[in-house]
């Protein structure tokens, strides 16, 4: 029997993306995988069941999916599925463990061999399969728009008959992948950019973009962390930090806030002084909102109005851009399944470092040791 694939409707709110396009299931499909749909899995991205038998797939119920071998999702089961997974499936998808690590022991209690893609190692190797850098791409670029649309001036500088208009400044908080997809989009907008980062070396990415880069009077020893992330300042820094952004905050039409690193809370940035200090109209768009947010004023999910300075807290910018949001992801989904189905089954080899990365349960176990420490901690309370 060869290796099956089966794709679930997403019934999260909001979510509207689908793990495998056509053009990935018909790529699967060559190399001798079956691929089995639910109905109306892509609805939600504009992809239509036809599309799908198109590619070369089976469209089948809720259990027909669940009978293949491998389970291509795009956010975490929800509990009315956890029933349908058994020892024997491969789960993968965005699977939250270090932001819900209960989660994945409920998971793991399903036996399920599950490998979520935000936890795939940041190497040359596993670049195919960077599903996160390709999610913040998204945002980054659809915050700007976002921002755009709320700001009540111009981005570009015009010279019209009734005079001319002076070009919007847009600050970017976090020069990683959202952040610099950030920045491009601002300058395509004709908006004048700055951007800041606690890491010193960010500066070069920064520039190389178009944005001015903004140099703190800190000490920001230490702040490179690992995989490409920035490491927590102490607290006294952090403070500093704060302290320092306010005038470069109150100068900006607009902020783009980016700093987030799953499993911990956002660091602050933008301080309740630091909004009073922007002029009404302004906009803060916080990416970094479903861990707290880089904005002491942000909602989750929701919308400030702090003296007319709105700021908005978004979670799913990516859903907002399902074709080519699903068209992204289903690349780095297809490539992890791909990459380890070997001799016509899917090989379970944690001496591979990127499955050993991505796997975070398997035989009734979580086997990260992230996860494993929060969940120990979280027990011990």
């Amino acid at each position: 029997m060869p290796v099956s694939v089966g794709v679930p409707k997403e019934t999260a709110p909001l979510e509207r993306r689908v793990a495998l396009v056509p053009e990935t299931v018909q790529k699967l499909v060559k190399a001798g995988i079956e691929v089995v749909v639910e109905h109306g899995a892509g609805e939600g991205a504009f992809v239509s069941d036809a599309e799908f038998e198109a590619a070369g797939a089976r469209i089948g119920g809720r259990t027909e999916v669940y009978g293949a071998r491998v389970i291509a999702r795009v956010q975490p089961p929800p509990a009315d599925e956890l029933e349908l997974l058994a020892p024997e499936h491969v789960l993968i998808g965005f699977l939250r463990p270090l932001d819900d690590p209960a989660g994945t022991a409920r998971l793991a209690e399903t036996g399920v061999t599950a490998l979520a893609m935000e936890m795939v190692p940041r190497t040359t190797r596993a670049q195919k399969m960077d599903a996160l850098s390709a999610m913040a791409t998204i945002s980054g670029y659809k915050a700007v728009l976002l921002a755009a649309d709320a700001l009540p001036k111009f981005f570009p500088l015009l010279t019209t008959a009734a005079g001319t208009v002076r070009p919007a400044k847009v600050l970017v908080l976090g020069a990683g992948v959202a952040g610099l997809q950030a920045i491009a989009t601002a300058r395509r907008l004709g908006a004048v950019v700055s951007a800041y980062d606690v890491r010193a070396a960010a500066a070069e990415q920064v520039e190389s973009v178009g944005a001015r880069f903004v140099h703190l009077e800190l000490d920001t020893t230490g702040a490179e962390g690992t995989g490409g992330y920035a490491a927590a300042l102490d607290e006294e820094r952090q403070r500093r930090q704060v302290e320092l952004l306010v005038p470069h905050v109150g100068d900006s039409d607009v902020v783009i806030s980016t700093a987030l690193i799953p499993g911990m809370p956002a660091p602050l940035l933008v301080s309740e002084d630091a909004v009073r200090a922007m002029k009404p109209g302004s906009v803060i768009v916080d990416l970094a909102a479903s861990n707290g947010g880089n904005c002491a004023l942000t909602r989750r999910g929701g919308t400030v109005d702090e003296g007319g300075v709105r700021i908005f807290g978004p979670l799913n910018l990516p859903a907002l851009m399902p074709v080519h949001a699903s068209q992204m992801y289903s690349r780095t989904v297809a490539a992890m399944i791909t990459e380890f189905v070997k001799d016509g089954a899917f090989a379970t080899d944690f001496d591979d470092e990127i499955f050993k990365g991505a796997c975070v349960t398997h035989a009734g176990q979580v086997v990260n040791d992230r996860v494993r420490a929060m969940l120990e901690k979280a027990a011990a309370v």
